[in-house]
């Protein structure tokens, strides 16, 4: 949604009516679509849009740039859904155990890719866009903000670092269990199963351990973030390895899913209404700066 705030401050530069209009616009919908990915109810993500755009009225004139403009909103969006009471009775606990998160060996004979739902590349059936948003919402909000910001809104972990407060460290850890969390439980609703995949007790267990270790870093595999050793280290064991092979892409995929899901609109009335009420606000916080 960067691309709306960098429009929105192109025309919030020109000054005019009809420009301060859709400049107004376009920040409904980034305020709008980051407010329920968070909050998970529209009524909670109307409301902060409400609330975050009048409290940044009398701001805006001040921002000359996007990556300002859009690090402020997205702090101050962040801040109103994690304070909203509205949330779901089957979430979690608030902390993400990774060996909660890890299949065992069962789980692992048991498991399979995604299978391709035979549509064309980049397209989510509107089951799956449903499923995602229940998963998402299920995530503690402490990762479900990093997971959002980092893959479904495509902030870097240096601007996830910036508007959440959190060090580099910190962002990567929860990412990962997020990440591991969505895969799970996607797995879960859509029934994946597999099988076909045998070995001896003996070897199972030895195995285990190994595809522990290769489990924790896996975000920072896909991410590009590992060094060539450690990133050669997880490539061998992959190749010998089917079940964890099959995790990676299951993980992969449910990743792509992130990243792909469409952003939300606010309801066209409701959003024109407010636009209104904010115009006037605005031009005469716009006057007060200018004289």
């Amino acid at each position: 949604m960067r691309s709306d705030i960098d429009q929105a401050i192109h025309l919030l530069k020109q000054g005019d009516q009809d420009a301060l209009e859709k400049a107004l616009g376009l920040l409904q919908q980034s305020v709008f679509a980051f407010g329920m990915r968070i909050c998970g109810q529209r009524q909670d993500a109307e409301d902060t849009m409400q609330e975050v755009l009048l409290k940044a009225l009398p701001y805006l004139p001040k921002f000359d740039n996007s990556k300002a403009l859009t690090t402020w909103l997205y702090k101050v969006v962040k801040n109103r859904c994690l304070m909203s009471r509205r949330r779901s009775k089957f979430a979690p606990q608030q902390e993400l155990s990774l060996d909660e998160l890890m299949p065992n060996q069962k789980e692992l004979a048991q498991l399979d890719a995604f299978p391709e739902n035979g549509q064309e590349e980049g397209v989510i059936r509107a089951e799956q866009r449903q499923r995602l948003r229940e998963v998402v919402r299920l995530v503690p909000p402490q990762y479900r903000i990093v997971l959002v910001l980092r893959d479904m809104e495509g902030f870097t972990d240096e601007e996830v670092s910036e508007i959440t407060g959190l060090r580099s460290g910190t962002v990567r850890v929860r990412l990962h269990r997020a990440r591991l969390f969505v895969r799970k439980e996607l797995a879960r609703m859509n029934g994946r199963r597999g099988g076909g995949y045998s070995e001896t007790k003996g070897s199972a267990t030895s195995r285990t351990q190994r595809c522990r270790k290769i489990f924790a870093g896996l975000s920072d595999f896909l991410d590009g973030e590992l060094d060539d050793f450690s990133c050669e280290e997880i490539e061998a064991h992959m190749n010998g390895c089917e079940p964890c092979m099959k995790f990676l892409r299951s993980l992969e995929q449910s990743i792509e899913q992130c990243r792909r899901a469409p952003a939300e609109c606010p309801d066209p009335e409701k959003a024109a209404a407010m636009r209104k009420k904010l115009l006037a606000t605005f031009s005469r916080a716009l006057a007060t700066v200018r004289n």
